[in-house]
C-alpha cells in the first residue's frame, strides 16, 4: 500500500497498518442490492468533501472490461464538467495510478484534467487534485478524487480518515456487486426450476391428453357414446389442470424472490395482503438469525406463498398467521388461518379434502411437496384446534447435499 504526495509521479510514502484499517472498516454495515448507490455515494461525497475542505469530488469504478473509469456519484462539480467525467480512461492521469495500485495521491498539475473538460475549470477554480483508491482485498475497485481551489495541505490524520474511507467505500461497491450476482444467481435458478416443474407437470399431462385425444375420436367414428364421454371428460380434466399448472408457473415467474432475504419477502406480503384478499396476516418469528441458504429462501418462500394463495381462494379466513421456529437442527414454518378449515379432522400428508379445495389447490400442493423434498423436508397439512386450516413445513437447517458433503 503506497502514498502520493509528488506532482504527476506520485512517490510512496508508507500508510499506517492496513489489518487495522480493515476491522474498522467491516464494522460498517452492508447495503442491500436495491439501494441507490449513486446517492449513497454523493452522501459520501457531501461528508469528504467537508471534512477535507474541498470543493468537490466524484467517485468513480472500473467497467466490465475494466479498460474505463466510469463515474457513479459526484458532488459539487459545475454539469458541464460532470458530463466530461462520465467515462474516462483508466490510465487517465493520478485516477490511473489510483485503479493501479492502492495509492492516495496528489496533483499539481492540472493541464491533463483541463483536456477532458469543456471550460477552464481546471486551472482555475480547481488547482490541485487528490486521488484515493477504493481498495477490497487484493483488488481496487474505483477511485474517489478530491477537488481543491487552491494548494492545500492537509494532516496526516486527515489523510489516514480519506484512506480509511476508501477503504469503507471499497467494501460498499464489492457488496453491491454480490448483491447484484446473488440476484443474477437467484433468477437463474428459479428459471430454471420453473423449466423443471413445467416438464414434470404441464409436458407429462399435454402427453397424457395427446394419447387420450385418438382414443376419443375412435370413440366418436364408433358413436359410442359412453366411451366419447369418459375420453371426452379425462381431455378435459387435463386441460384444466395444465391451466391451472400454468397459472402457477407464472405466477412464480412475476413473484422472484426479494433479494434482501425471506423475512423481509414474508414482510413486503403481509404488508399488501389484506388490502387484496381481505384477510389479515400476521408473521410471527422467533428466531433472531435465519441462517438459511439462498436456494432454502427460495424454496420456503414459495411453499409460503402457495398457501397463502389457498387461503386466499378457498378459506374464507379473517386472518392468517406464518410463524417462524427453530427446532435444534430443523427450522419450522407454521401457516395457520381461521377459515372453513378440513372435512377430514386431521391428516398427516398433504391432501386434497380442505373444504372448497379444487384442481389448482390439488396441483399447488403438489408443488409444495416436490419443494419440501428438494430441501430435505416435508409438508403437513392438517385441522387447526380452533378451526381453519394449519399448514406445517419442517427443512433440516442444512440442505442435503451439504449433509453429504
Amino acid at each position: 500500500m503506497t502514498h502520493s504526495s509528488a506532482s504527476l509521479s506520485p512517490q510512496e510514502r508508507p500508510f499506517p497498518d492496513q489489518e487495522s484499517a480493515s476491522e474498522t472498516v467491516d464494522s460498517a454495515p452492508e447495503h442491500g442490492a436495491d439501494a441507490d448507490l449513486s446517492l449513497l455515494l454523493e452522501q459520501f461525497l457531501h461528508s469528504i468533501v467537508g471534512l477535507a475542505g474541498a470543493q468537490g469530488g466524484v467517485v468513480r469504478v472500473l467497467t466490465d472490461d475494466s479498460r474505463h473509469l466510469r463515474l457513479v456519484g459526484q458532488f459539487g462539480l459545475p454539469p458541464s464538467v460532470a458530463q466530461f467525467e462520465q467515462l474516462v480512461s483508466r490510465d487517465c492521469g493520478i485516477c490511473g495510478v489510483a485503479i493501479s495500485r492502492d495509492v492516495l495521491g496528489w496533483v499539481d498539475d492540472v493541464h491533463s484534467c483541463a483536456r477532458m473538460a469543456s471550460d477552464a475549470y481546471f486551472g482555475s477554480r480547481c488547482q490541485r487534485v487528490l486521488a484515493i483508491s477504493l481498495p477490497y482485498g487484493r483488488d481496487i475497485l474505483g477511485v474517489y478524487t478530491l477537488f481543491f481551489e487552491a494548494k492545500t495541505e492537509l494532516s496526516p490524520a486527515t489523510e489516514s480518515m480519506l484512506r480509511l474511507i476508501g477503504q469503507l467505500l471499497g467494501l460498499t461497491l464489492h457488496n453491491a456487486r454480490v448483491e447484484r450476482e446473488r440476484l443474477r444467481v437467484t433468477v437463474m435458478r428459479e428459471r430454471q426450476e420453473m423449466v423443471n416443474e413445467v416438464h414434470d407437470a404441464i409436458a407429462q399431462t399435454l402427453a397424457y391428453v395427446k394419447m387420450r385425444l385418438p382414443l376419443l375420436n375412435d370413440a366418436m367414428l364408433a358413436h359410442d357414446d359412453a366411451r366419447s364421454t369418459k375420453y371426452y371428460a379425462d381431455v378435459k380434466s387435463a386441460v384444466g389442470e395444465v391451466h391451472d399448472n400454468l397459472r402457477e408457473v407464472m405466477t412464480y415467474f412475476r413473484t422472484r424472490m426479494d433479494p434482501m432475504g425471506l423475512l423481509h419477502a414474508l414482510q413486503g406480503v403481509a404488508s399488501t395482503f389484506s388490502d387484496r384478499n381481505g384477510v389479515a396476516l400476521e408473521i410471527r418469528n422467533s428466531v433472531p438469525h435465519l441462517s438459511l441458504t439462498d436456494t432454502q429462501e427460495v424454496q420456503v418462500f414459495h411453499i409460503i406463498q402457495e398457501s397463502l394463495a389457498n387461503i386466499a381462494k378457498h378459506s374464507m379466513a379473517r386472518h392468517a398467521v406464518v410463524a417462524i421456529n427453530s427446532l435444534g437442527e430443523h427450522m419450522e414454518f407454521l401457516i395457520e388461518d381461521d377459515g372453513l378449515g378440513m372435512d377430514a379432522p386431521s391428516v398427516s400428508t398433504i391432501v386434497t379434502t380442505a373444504v372448497g379445495l379444487g384442481t389448482s389447490a390439488h396441483f399447488g400442493i403438489e408443488i409444495m411437496q416436490a419443494r419440501a423434498r428438494r430441501l430435505g423436508g416435508s409438508v403437513e397439512v392438517s385441522r387447526n384446534s380452533g378451526g381453519g386450516t394449519r399448514v406445517r413445513l419442517v427443512i433440516p437447517q442444512r440442505l442435503p447435499s451439504e449433509r453429504n458433503a
